[in-house]
């Protein structure tokens, strides 16, 4: 079964944040992810969910100054305190909106930096936060970020990259974020890899590429992708991460036959 998360930082983007909960629900999703809902309440984020029947399927702890380019900071040993405040903010939002997934970013590795040095603060940081969500059931699922084209400069862009850090972290409830977008990019071969990484995988995001636009805009065969991730009895949520190409609503003719929810 193929089970959508509309991501509400990337669509409905016409609307206010609060706003696109509605828009998801009435386009036929049963489940939203975000970027970052730290702008808003928890209470007010929980409630938008609640009154639409939405299951908040995903979002990352706090990145940092987003506008300032940045994009997580859990490896930069300077920060390390800020880190952990920022795991305590996370779940917060997550006991609210009954999230049990949260992506913790690396963030961006300055060229002179001593990088076990940053690998060493990720894999020690990360089991601090790995610990915390353990005691409220919360996954922490760490991604791979294509540095060609999106994010130069990210701590990690391969799957065995991030693969070596959740095995050094040594913690039942880490997982692996698997973009296809992103993947697609990086490693290609993206049904064999899912396929093998299947038992380690804790969410799934989706973009075509090139683009990073909605499923049918590029190269991928998103229905025989989706029918091969359905045979392998993946039971997760697959957050639609991507720039629709136009509006919204009138992009999303791919995605009829899965948003039947209602």
């Amino acid at each position: 079964m193929t089970r959508l998360a509309a991501n509400l930082t990337m669509m409905f983007t016409d609307l206010p944040f609060l706003d696109r909960f509605a828009a998801a629900a009435g386009a036929g999703f049963a489940a939203v992810e975000f970027v970052s809902p730290y702008a808003e309440a928890p209470e007010a984020v929980a409630e938008a969910a609640r009154r639409h029947d939405l299951t908040v399927a995903l979002f990352n702890l706090p990145p940092g100054d987003w506008a300032a380019g940045e994009r997580g900071f859990a490896a930069d040993p300077a920060r390390t305190e800020e880190f952990a405040d920022s795991v305590d903010l996370a779940l917060r939002y997550a006991r609210a909106t009954g999230c049990r997934t949260l992506h913790l970013m690396a963030g961006k590795i300055p060229d002179a930096a001593d990088r076990a040095q940053w690998t060493e603060t990720l894999v020690a940081n990360t089991r601090l936060a790995a610990d915390r969500a353990a005691a409220e059931g919360v996954t922490l699922v760490l991604e791979p970020i294509n540095t060609r084209i999106d994010l130069p400069g990210y701590f990690y862009d391969r799957t065995e990259a991030v693969l070596d850090v959740i095995d050094a972290v040594g913690r039942d409830n880490v997982r692996l974020l698997y973009d296809v977008y992103h993947m697609q990019i990086m490693e290609g071969d993206v049904a064999r890899t899912i396929e093998r990484l299947l038992p380690r995988i804790g969410h799934i995001q989706i973009a075509d590429n090139p683009g990073r636009h909605e499923p049918g805009t590029g190269e991928l065969n998103f229905p025989w992708l989706f029918g091969r991730i359905a045979a392998l009895n993946y039971d997760g949520w697959i957050g639609c991460e991507y720039a629709p190409a136009g509006d919204t609503r009138e992009g999303l003719g791919w995605a009829a036959a899965y948003l039947d929810r209602r």
